[in-house]
């Protein structure tokens, strides 16, 4: 049977009564239904090795016991089939027809009526069967320990606590769902959320690349799906580098790092991820490896971390670690860019030591890449078409890409009396285009948490 026919078959009969349509408080009971089932009947000492040889074709739902007595014979049992593989007993395959030769069971089949419920419905068949007809449905999320994080589009507001409830019920260890209900704050990248079910307690534990954290979801910036990138800045560190974290949370690209035996530097100017990362530091213990500050990243950067570079930049030093800047604040971290024109005075160090910048963005443009690397080249002032990679990090709303711009710091960018000469030239490393203007920032949408 084709794939397509058999979705719409299998939406017909494993679909809720169509009476729970527009239900707005989940009743549980309204759920039930009988459906046709094709059943094998087998005596009950051979049901095990027959199984192995029916995957293929053997029922798979939620709750769903696919092996039950008979209640004509105790010494057989029946095996419940998938109706859309087991139209009649053709539908077995060789290798099936064969196994059942083997073992003496008759391939005729019967019917049973079984009766589904409210536990039987996966979360999707239940919100397709709820929502008004034809619109989208929720049955994703974010999963941030025991919490479900949902981004629930208006259509779904008036649904919003049964689709929370429908994901409690249907994920094993999630307590509570909450739904975004502000834009992402720029100034400390947290965001106001509504508990749609469930407990109210947002202190919640994860584990990420074998790291755990502890924070206050409804007070600090943490995503699940950024993970992979976590783990690839890590990977490009090695043992002895020197990380600046500016944009730091509670800790997911310093810790690993620190772990590693780099040298980090981080910071965030929310309170809140300040106190969890100095937790977070302690309880994956490798507080004595990191350096934590609450600070305007601006600040930061002109602080403790141009101290940190004129020292590292100035000493002559056996095996020259690499020295790596993690500006992970796509909305704005493009801006702060500009901190590092002419950050350091004296003579410029040998160009394989200046700092490598890993500098996240948001794009809507064509070609992501290339607008991320314009913005960044008009906020430095110099061309960086050779000098730069761009990663494409993921997709946060149609048409709009997360991005990581990976490039060293240009002397002429770098270093004060380095500019001062290229001006004294009149021979500036760039005009700024149009195209190229400095990215003024614009706040997360709903689905950039």
């Amino acid at each position: 049977m084709p794939e397509a026919e058999a979705s719409v078959r299998d939406r017909e009969l494993f679909s809720p009564p169509s009476d729970v349509r527009g239900m707005t408080k989940l009743d549980r009971t309204a759920f039930k239904k009988t459906v046709p089932i094709p059943v094998l009947k087998a005596r009950k000492e051979v049901v095990s090795r027959l199984m192995r040889a029916l995957r293929r074709v053997a029922l798979q739902r939620p709750g769903i016991k696919r092996v039950i007595e008979d209640p004509k014979d105790e010494d057989s049992r029946l095996i419940m089939l998938d109706p859309y593989r087991m139209l009649t007993s053709d539908s077995f395959e060789k290798p099936e027809l064969s196994a059942l030769k083997e073992l003496d069971v008759n391939p005729q089949l019967s019917q049973y009526n079984l009766e589904l419920t409210y536990e039987n419905f996966k979360s999707e068949e239940i919100l397709r069967a709820v929502l008004p007809e034809g619109q989208d449905v929720t049955s994703g999320f974010s999963r941030v320990g025991h919490i479900a994080h949902l981004n629930l589009r208006d259509h779904q507001l008036p649904f919003k606590h049964l689709i929370g409830q429908v994901m409690v019920d249907k994920n094993p260890g999630i307590t509570s769902a909450v739904n975004k209900t502000s834009n992402i704050d720029n100034t400390y990248r947290n965001f106001q959320m509504e508990v749609l079910c469930g407990e109210e307690n947002m202190l919640t534990k994860v584990r990420e690349n074998n790291y755990t954290y502890e924070f206050d979801f409804s007070k600090v910036y943490w995503n699940p799906r950024l993970s992979t990138e976590h783990g690839r800045i890590t990977e490009l560190l090695n043992p002895g580098d020197v990380l600046f974290d500016v944009f730091a949370g509670v800790g997911p690209f310093a810790i690993p790092a620190a772990r590693k035996n780099c040298t980090v530097f981080a910071n965030d100017l929310n309170p809140e991820s300040h106190r969890w990362l100095l937790h977070n530091c302690k309880l994956n213990k490798v507080d004595q490896k990191v350096k934590v500050f609450n600070m305007d990243g601006k600040d930061f950067l002109q602080g403790p971390v141009r101290e940190e570079l004129m020292l590292r930049l100035g000493l002559s030093t056996e095996g020259k670690p690499s020295l790596h800047i993690v500006m992970n604040l796509p909305a704005k971290a493009i801006e702060f860019l500009s901190v590092f024109r002419s950050l350091l005075d004296g003579q410029p160090c040998s160009t394989e030591r200046l700092p490598i910048v890993h500098c996240y963005c948001f794009s809507k443009d064509s070609d992501p890449a290339k607008d991320a690397r314009q913005r960044a080249e008009a906020v430095l002032g110099v061309c960086l078409e050779a000098s730069s990679s761009v990663h494409l990090v993921r997709n946060v709303a149609p048409n709009k890409e997360m991005l990581c711009i990976t490039f060293q710091i240009p002397t002429a960018t770098l270093y004060r009396d380095q500019a001062l000469g290229l001006q004294n030239d009149q021979e500036p490393p760039l005009k700024r285009q149009k195209t190229g203007e400095p990215f003024s920032g614009e706040p997360q949408s709903a689905s950039d948490s």
